[in-house]
């Protein structure tokens, strides 16, 4: 997944709004958690550190936020575009894999962009045992991933592509695939990435 220094390195030298995977408004992600949750449910963006997601969900009424993220430079450039709404988000600066999060916590885990960059099968089954120990049962977990036309290096580090069953195959037997979409982004520099959107509740 690269280090807390390669990734400060990526935000220190450009602009999130031009970095290949930015979306000027979240909106996928935002009608995904939207058909699954009310606002005072419990949502972790994991690898959202400049993402806009939680401008909206902030936006929508959402309030119990939490946004994690290896490099605190990303984290960095969300807290100064919110403001003084930055100060009702949980921001949780770390690696997803060996950080302490709370049990059965979470009503919905939500990452755009983490898990194609566990190219290991250990960091892949660590990720899997973060999100059973910290989502609550009958919680929704909604991973996005580069799908099979994806890149296979994103920022010059290698990627791994899922097809929405080979992602619920990671995830394993204690998630139930609900459903997936496909999307098709558009980058800031005009190219497209092919991603993988799954939902799975946890039993």
């Amino acid at each position: 997944m690269g280090n807390a220094r390669h990734w400060n390195h990526v935000y220190a030298t450009r602009s999130a709004a031009s970095l290949p995977w930015h979306q000027p408004r979240a909106c996928r992600s935002l009608a995904l958690i939207e058909a699954v949750a009310r606002p005072g449910a419990r949502i972790i963006d994991v690898g959202g550190g400049a993402s806009t997601l939680v401008d909206c969900l902030l936006d929508h009424g959402w309030s119990d936020v939490t946004v994690l993220d290896i490099a605190s430079a990303a984290l960095d450039v969300s807290c100064a575009r919110l403001g003084e709404r930055a100060r009702v988000v949980t921001w949780l600066q770390a690696d997803v894999t060996t950080v302490a999060l709370p049990a059965a916590h979470y009503d919905v885990w939500h990452d755009r962009g983490v898990f194609h960059f566990l190219t290991d099968r250990a960091g892949r089954e660590a990720y899997v045992r973060q999100v059973r120990h910290c989502v609550r049962p009958g919680g929704h977990v909604l991973v996005a991933a580069f799908g099979p036309d994806g890149p296979r290096y994103c920022n010059g580090l290698p990627v791994v592509r899922f097809t929405a069953e080979q992602l619920h195959a990671e995830l394993g037997a204690a998630f139930q695939l609900v459903g997936h979409v496909e999307e098709q982004h558009r980058t800031p520099s005009g190219g497209t990435q092919h991603f993988v959107y799954c939902h799975c509740l946890v039993h």
